[in-house]
């Protein structure tokens, strides 16, 4: 069977990114990283992509005249690249409803909250502020709208007597390493289907496939 080649689309660190880089190391896996795209020229991420023998592009979003033009440009360089689906792992810029419904159930995000609650930036401090007795994080199909789509998995973490932002954040980024694998993978097996603005996962029953809940410190 293909594997399903994959652009990631980065501003920063990477550290998700790396967790996607380690998993398509296993001979086993069904995604292949072909093309790694940050609109910043000092990403760490591109760091972690080279040394993973995987491809990169720098398309500073700066030298484009307007959100269009940029994403014409991150279109052209994926198609290039022979993607069939993106990835974002801490893409700092928001997409126009032009590319996102170009890539229409071929993009997928993370994000630290459990959507649909506290969508946007500071997710993690939305929840503390609200009182949240549980947190995590989301990956889910991305739709013109910010921070909405069809969830694909879930995890939680229990917010802790004491959590602050920094503390909870952690805990919760240990779990965005876990589940963004599970979810390309899951994809990649051809075992994600949307009906409506719903995600159906299909093949046989895993234990995480939904939720993966961590344990309290």
């Amino acid at each position: 069977m293909a594997r399903l080649k994959t652009g990631i689309l980065i501003s920063g660190s990477g550290t998700n990114l790396q967790a996607l880089l380690d998993a398509a190391r296993e001979p086993d896996d069904p995604a292949e990283i072909v093309l790694v795209i940050s609109n910043k020229g000092d990403a760490f991420g591109l760091e972690r992509a080279k040394a993973a023998g995987v491809a990169t592009r720098v398309i500073d979003h700066k030298a484009f005249a307007d959100r269009a033009a940029f994403d014409a440009a991150l279109d052209s360089a994926l198609r290039q690249a022979g993607c069939e689906f993106v990835c974002l792992a801490g893409f700092m810029r928001i997409l126009t409803a032009d590319f996102t419904e170009r890539w229409r159930d071929r993009l997928i995000n993370i994000h630290p909250a459990l959507l649909p609650a506290f969508r946007g930036l500071g997710a993690q401090a939305q929840a503390l502020a609200a009182g949240a007795r549980i947190a995590g994080c989301t990956v889910h199909f991305v739709r013109p709208e910010m921070d909405a789509g069809p969830i694909i998995v879930q995890g939680a973490v229990p917010v802790l007597e004491g959590d602050d932002e920094a503390r909870l954040s952690a805990r919760i980024l240990e779990l965005e390493h876990r589940i963004y694998p599970l979810a390309l993978r899951l994809i990649a097996e051809g075992r994600v289907t949307v009906k409506g603005e719903t995600v159906l996962i299909g093949g046989p029953a895993r234990g995480g496939d939904a939720v993966l809940i961590s344990p309290p410190d």
